[in-house]
């Protein structure tokens, strides 16, 4: 099998073996070194032998004979010395043939001088002289054949130099090429394909030459670059996907859109289904669209609007009675429907022979009513998906709830004329009717007195006539200024101001109108009750007070409600006296203000005028509405 050689097993072989190489290097150094230094300290020993031989010559005549023998042993020594060599020191000779035979050469002229030299007597003086001098050149050609071998131990010590710098050198390159080959070749290549992939290039790939950590790692590069480039492709059909459902959504509500705004617009019910029918027309592609409502009892169905529908079916199915046609469905069945005209069951033969192959309806339901449905017409069939369906459904809601617009609204303008008309009366019962009915009376008393032939009756019966109809045309005058009166939807103040004017200018009598305070606007319904409860203040104040100046004092606060006050410098009454017109115009105001959940009190005092004030409870303000500043104004 074979065998992976990793990224660690590379660099661990190269290692080990320039680990081995440099321990053998400096192994081979330090022996050589060893060798040198030893053979030093076995010249020297050899030098020390030179000068004891010369320093035993001298001692044999004249030293002692225990000198001369401590003198021998330590010649003995010093050749046992070189023979066995000291570790310690270090000293050892470094042997060789030539260093062999002049040791042996030593030893031999020694035992012979040392057995010449311990004779008694020792030789003559001369004789010890020549032998000392020639056992001393056996120890120099010693010498010279020990530092013969040290010169070429250090001939060999700078080789072993010279290998090391050379093995240095190709370590360094050794190392800088594998480095190359093994580390910054594979990180090159796959920076190379880190940078494509930036590029949003998910194509690229790196080359896998080995199959150590740097190949796996290639390996799992290629990966998740195929892995990317398929979770982009996979992305891009994904965002393609969501923007076209994007794009359909803005489609949708877009149209939604349109035809709200086209619905908000239109006034009438003809007007909005027509609009409605061109809208739907176009979006979704139809040949022809009709919309047709249903009475309240789901009986027949009109043809509101029609467009792209040939004249014969808009006069054929201008009315259509539920259930007789593909057209009309009842409401216990109505629901969506795409109906085959050709292979219909029931059909009236109007959009077959139009050439229409496919209808489809829809119906116009608002909170479980049957208002009407929405009839397509395509020359060729469709087909018609779920957003499509959801669509014109929604269409056919809007339809509904502006159909049902129009009919509220024109529920509240009725309501609104019929209140209107219901005040209006209840004005001319509070006044006029009244003046009328006392005019009544005077004509009777008119006629009975002229039966009579009572003529002074007569003429105070026509000065109460003449009184009458002039209070009558001031009533009159007064309704139709009420009439005309409009208040401001953020504050009371100009409707006052602007009664104040027109009171002044019928009566001339002199106004004031004071507001203090500050409070939140009141209610535009009852903004109007209570211009009308000050309006039937003045009003008494005409009639009765024989006054010469009013005063409208408002008070507005915060949490306490608002507050108004008539108040004039008239001839004021007792109010516990029987005044029955009086008691007609208060009980109006009373009637005005229970409307709106206020009060009405009265105060007088004869001589000194009377004050009618009107107050509100605190919930007659609108909520969330800037509170009204407060002013003191005076209307001249």
């Amino acid at each position: 099998m074979k065998t992976t050689w990793t990224l660690a097993r590379k660099l661990l072989a190269i290692g080990t073996t320039m680990l081995v190489l440099a321990l053998a290097s400096i192994g081979l150094t330090l022996w050589v070194s060893w060798q040198l230094e030893g053979g030093a300290a076995a010249v020297n020993e050899a030098g020390r032998m030179r000068m004891q031989t010369w320093q035993l010559a001298a001692s044999l005549h004249d030293a002692a004979p225990a000198q001369v023998q401590a003198k021998f042993e330590r010649f003995q020594d010093s050749l046992a010395l070189l023979s066995e060599g000291d570790p310690s020191r270090p000293l050892l000779v470094p042997w060789n043939t030539a260093a062999h035979a002049a040791f042996n050469d030593v030893l031999q002229q020694w035992q012979e001088l040392h057995a010449r030299w311990r004779q008694s007597p020792p030789p003559p003086p001369a004789a010890v002289r020549a032998d000392a001098e020639a056992f001393v050149g056996s120890v120099d050609a010693l010498v010279d054949a020990i530092e013969g071998q040290l010169a070429r131990y250090t001939s060999i010590l700078h080789l072993y130099q010279l290998a090391m710098l050379g093995l240095a050198i190709a370590a360094a390159v050794v190392l800088l090429y594998t480095g190359h080959l093994f580390v910054l070749e594979p990180l090159a290549r796959l920076q190379r394909g880190l940078e494509r992939v930036e590029q949003a290039d998910f194509g690229a790939r790196v080359e896998v030459p080995t199959r150590d950590e740097f190949g796996r790692l290639a390996s799992g590069f290629n990966r998740m670059a195929r892995t990317l480039q398929s979770l982009y492709q996979d992305l891009e059909d994904k965002v393609r996907e969501k923007t076209a459902s994007l794009e359909l959504q803005r489609a949708r509500l877009q149209t939604l859109y349109d035809v709200s705004a086209l619905l908000a617009r239109a006034d009438t019910l003809e007007s909005m289904a027509q609009g409605f029918a061109q809208q739907v027309r176009r979006i979704a592609r139809a040949d022809a669209v009709a919309i047709r409502w249903s009475d309240e009892a789901n009986q027949r169905y009109l043809l509101l609007a029609g467009e792209g529908l040939p004249q014969a079916m808009s006069d054929s199915e201008h009315c259509v009675p539920t259930g007789d046609c593909l057209c009309g469905q009842s409401a216990a069945d109505a629901r969506m429907r795409v109906i085959p005209i050709r292979s219909a069951d029931r059909t009236l033969g109007h959009c077959a022979r139009e050439g229409f192959n496919m209808l489809v309806s829809v119906p116009v339901r608002l909170h479980q009513r049957l208002l009407g449905e929405v009839d397509l017409f395509y020359r060729t069939e469709v087909p018609l998906s779920d957003d499509e369906r959801s669509l014109l459904d929604a269409l056919a809601s809007h339809l509904a709830g502006a159909m049902e617009g129009l009919r509220a609204a024109a529920l509240e303008r009725e309501q609104a004329v019929a209140e209107e008309r219901g005040f209006i009366a209840r004005e001319l019962h509070d006044s006029i009717a009244q003046s009328l009915a006392f005019l009544k009376i005077q004509v009777q008393l008119l006629r009975a007195a002229r039966q009579r032939g009572d003529e002074a009756r007569v003429e105070r019966t026509l000065d109460e006539l003449d009184t009458g109809v002039r209070e009558c045309m001031g009533d009159v005058r007064e309704l139709l200024v009420h009439f005309r009166t409009r208040t401001n939807a953020e504050h009371i103040e100009p409707a006052l101001r602007t009664t104040l004017q027109k009171f002044e200018h019928q009566t001339g009598l002199k106004t004031h109108l004071e507001i203090e305070g500050h409070g939140l606007p009141l209610d535009p319904d009852v903004q109007v009750q209570v211009l009308h409860v000050v309006q039937e203040a003045l009003s008494n104040v005409r009639k009765h007070a024989q006054a010469s100046e009013v005063w409208v004092e408002v008070a507005a606060g915060a949490g306490t409600g608002w507050r108004f006050e008539v108040r004039d410098d008239g001839v004021g009454f007792d109010p516990q006296a029987d005044r029955a017109e009086t008691h007609v115009g208060l009980k109006i105001m009373r009637e005005r203000a229970a409307r709106i959940g206020a009060q009405v009190q009265l105060d007088a005092v004869p001589g000194a005028g009377s004050c009618v004030t009107l107050t509100l409870p605190p919930g007659a303000a609108v909520p969330g509405a800037a509170p009204a500043a407060g002013s003191r104004a005076a209307a001249a």
